[in-house]
């Protein structure tokens, strides 16, 4: 999870760590981007605006690096010219701030069992957790 804002990126990783998912948070896109190819990751939430890299170039680092994994975008301001000229880049999901912790967690859960049935990795016990 990329996230600036240390408040809220401690909300959100405990929140997430206590429904069951594993956490790895970042405070930039940068050291997001760093991570993404140091490691293999099963979901990455992220924002939008970011000083050294924007939440849209790290989209675009992920299409060009050929990895596949979803991506849910959190901003206040959705970045529609971006996707309009890059359709290649959009997120599985965008969640709109300000949001709540179900909708995230629920966002959460939903990529992840979309992303485990395209690649044929989903089990009925799945579904319940």
């Amino acid at each position: 999870m990329v996230e600036d804002d240390a408040v809220i990126r401690s909300l959100n990783t405990e929140d997430l760590k206590n429904h069951g998912y594993l956490v790895d948070p970042v405070e930039d896109a940068a050291t997001g981007w760093d991570a993404l190819q140091a490691n293999r990751y099963d979901l990455l939430i992220t924002d939008q605006h970011w000083p050294k890299l924007s939440g849209i170039e790290l989209l675009k680092n992920i299409h060009d690096a050929r990895m596949t994994l979803p991506v849910i975008m959190v901003t206040d301001i959705l970045p529609e010219r971006e996707f309009a000229l890059h359709p290649w880049i959009q997120p599985a999901s965008m969640l709109l701030t300000p949001n709540t912790s179900k909708k995230l967690l629920g966002m959460v859960k939903k990529a992840l069992s979309t992303s485990a049935v395209s690649k044929g990795e989903f089990r009925e016990d799945q579904a319940n957790g």
